[in-house]
């Protein structure tokens, strides 16, 4: 007889978080969930990606690089981007170009940082391991009333070039009124200390309201960070704890086939990958459907809304 899965990674991939589970992901605001996808499909969605690096087309590309605004450089927010919510587009990192000639330096498939943003609709594989009834289950879980998914991305973190992502908040970049951004984070490799694995503040989601978003600037193209005119913390959900003047980062190295969920509130970040393996994950976003979802957030709505987690 072949040997049964532990409780937990029963109940991930049927759906349904234990009463422990998420007492963690209210205590911490995230939940590690090891082997929610089995093996199998994790390798065929790592083979998924790597086709897409291979296949598309650099010669038409406005070689947009995805920037997270450190070091005083804009964060991205060109039109290749900005129109990007219902189409499936690849953003170069940085540092896969020379700073001097600006030539690429790397492969196109060594060169991307994320594939985004509509794969959870537009690309098949994908799409199943996104809106299925597992996810649906952990998103009642969750109260959620009526998720959404609003956007999906791959993101590479290239080796020895897979960019640093400072600490910060999901509600902060897909903002609605009250916060109620959720991360579904999915390792298809291993995530590692060497190679970029995710850090959380445990805790944080508890004591930092969302003070700023990531907006359309109302005169004029491209986006700032603006002050939150509305909610700042989710409905129901009161800051219990006054925030550190540092705060400190739990480092969540997982395996292939975890799946991590983020309270939008949740500081996190993830280094620099400056090793020699890649970390290739899959990650989407769900927010409450009957929420408010204004027309500064740099993500649209396409014409048939964002999509149903729920038949």
């Amino acid at each position: 007889m072949a040997p049964s899965n532990p409780p937990d990674e029963q109940e991930a991939r049927t759906g349904t978080l234990t009463p422990e589970q998420l007492q963690s992901y209210k205590g911490d605001g995230y939940l590690i969930i090891p082997n929610a996808l089995d093996t199998s499909t994790t390798a065929s969605l790592l083979q998924e990606t790597r086709d897409m690096l291979s296949s598309f087309s650099v010669e038409d590309h406005p070689m947009t690089k995805f920037s997270t605004g450190e070091n005083n450089k804009d964060h991205i927010g060109d039109d290749y981007f900005l129109t990007s919510g219902d189409k499936i587009r690849f953003f170069f990192e940085d540092d896969a170009f020379d700073s001097t000639t600006g030539a690429l330096l790397k492969p196109k498939q060594h060169a991307i940082n994320k594939i985004g943003h509509y794969l959870h609709a537009l690309n098949p594989a994908f799409r199943d391991s996104t809106l299925n009834s597992a996810n649906a289950g952990i998103a009642r879980s969750l109260e959620f009333r009526d998720p959404r998914v609003l956007q999906s991305m791959i993101i590479c973190k290239q080796p020895e070039i897979g960019g640093r992502v400072p600490p910060h908040q999901d509600s902060t970049f897909l903002y609605t009124n009250p916060p109620s951004a959720v991360g579904f984070w999915i390792a298809l490799e291993d995530a590692t200390a060497e190679n970029g694995c995710l850090s959380f503040a445990k805790g944080s989601h508890r004591r930092s309201p969302v003070k700023s978003r990531f907006a359309r600037k109302q005169h004029g193209e491209g986006m700032e960070f603006v002050d939150v005119e509305g909610a700042r913390i989710p409905q129901d959900f009161e800051v219990e704890e006054k925030a550190p003047e540092d705060e400190v980062y739990t480092m969540g190295e997982v395996k292939a086939g975890t799946l991590v969920l983020i309270h939008g509130n949740l500081l996190h970040k993830s280094e620099k990958n400056l090793s020699g393996k890649s970390r290739f994950i899959y990650t989407f976003h769900v927010i409450e459907g009957d929420y408010e979802y204004d027309e500064r957030n740099w993500l649209q709505p396409p014409k048939t809304g964002f999509s149903k987690m729920y038949p």
